[in-house]
């Protein structure tokens, strides 16, 4: 008795008298042409920065200076102060804005409405000058002074900069809350789990998905906003580089260090938002996405494997 082959299947060769199909590439004349357009552009916009009476050796010599140094400490920590109280702020919010309790609702309604449709560099300002309004402030026997000394430099950046980005956040953590199906909640609570414990283990770890990109965003942001504080005396990153702009008459080239700094800053602060992404995607993707370091690999593998062939 003859064995059926049954994993056989469909032969690769054709049948007798039929013609062999050969595949042709389709040629995208329009990628050529854009690429060509793009690159001429680009090779343009540098020669013109190169010709342009701009003193380029003043950008090295201060780049590494201990005040532009020192601007980056601030700006960094300005930053993570900021982002700290932008996110506690807004999951508070957040929680504020899903409360049954109409007046709670209506209160955190009522603080993102407001920060949300005034300008930054406008809160700042109202910050510092608040004086007017309140002559001292008086916490009883902990602390009492002057608004004016009260209210400094650094401390009208974080609360312009902190309370801003709560309005916010609290729109980015009440998305990912409701992103949670209510079904998790609801077999939580018939395990026997507490509200409070069902946020924790259940319903947080799986939002996180949906807030840590718009959170990272939000990050890269903020290290850009605080150039804004400059306006209000606080010294970091932008307004060392005016100083010393003014000071050397390199002003224009300072603003090019700056823009490197932040743009070097915003880089390495992409890469972690990358990697904090590729972690939480662990619970809903079967297959990660390839890390830049492993699309190199395999890109050098394949070129290697080509040329061997060749």
């Amino acid at each position: 008795m003859t064995d059926i082959d049954k994993t056989a299947g469909p032969k690769d060769t054709p049948p007798a008298g039929a013609e062999a199909i050969k595949a042709i590439p389709v040629r995208h004349y329009g990628r050529y042409v854009t690429a060509v357009i793009a690159i001429a552009v680009l090779f343009a916009i540098i020669y013109a920065f190169a010709q342009g009476k701009i003193n380029w050796h003043a950008v090295p010599d201060y780049f590494f200076d201990d005040r532009i140094m020192t601007g980056v400490g601030k700006t960094l920590l300005l930053t993570v102060l900021s982002m700290l109280i932008g996110i506690v702020g807004g999951i508070v919010l957040a929680v504020m804005r899903l409360s049954k309790n109409p007046v709670t609702s209506a209160i955190a309604w009522f603080y993102i409405w407001f920060f949300r449709g005034t300008p930054v560099l406008v809160q700042l300002f109202l910050w510092f000058n608040l004086g007017l309004v309140f002559e001292y402030i008086n916490l009883m026997p902990i602390y009492k002074d002057y608004w004016s000394s009260f209210m400094t430099p650094l401390l009208t950046a974080l609360l312009g900069l902190g309370l801003n980005e709560a309005a916010y956040m609290a729109e980015i953590c009440r998305a990912g809350l409701l992103a949670v199906d209510e079904g998790q909640t609801e077999a939580a609570h018939a395990l026997g789990m507490s509200h409070g414990k069902t946020l924790r283990r259940v319903v947080i770890p799986q939002a996180m998905r949906v807030i840590v990109p718009p959170t990272g965003n939000e990050v890269i942001n903020m290290l850009k906003t605080t150039s804004l504080v400059a306006a209000v005396q606080f010294s970091e990153l932008f307004r060392y580089a005016q100083d010393i702009g003014q000071n050397s008459g390199a002003p224009v080239e300072m603003y090019f260090l700056a823009a490197a700094w932040y743009l070097i800053m915003t880089s390495v602060l992409s890469v972690g938002q990358y990697y904090l992404e590729r972690y939480y995607a662990r619970g809903s993707s079967r297959t990660l996405p390839p890390t830049p370091w492993q699309k190199v690999k395999k890109n050098l593998t394949t070129f290697s494997s080509r040329k061997v062939t060749a």
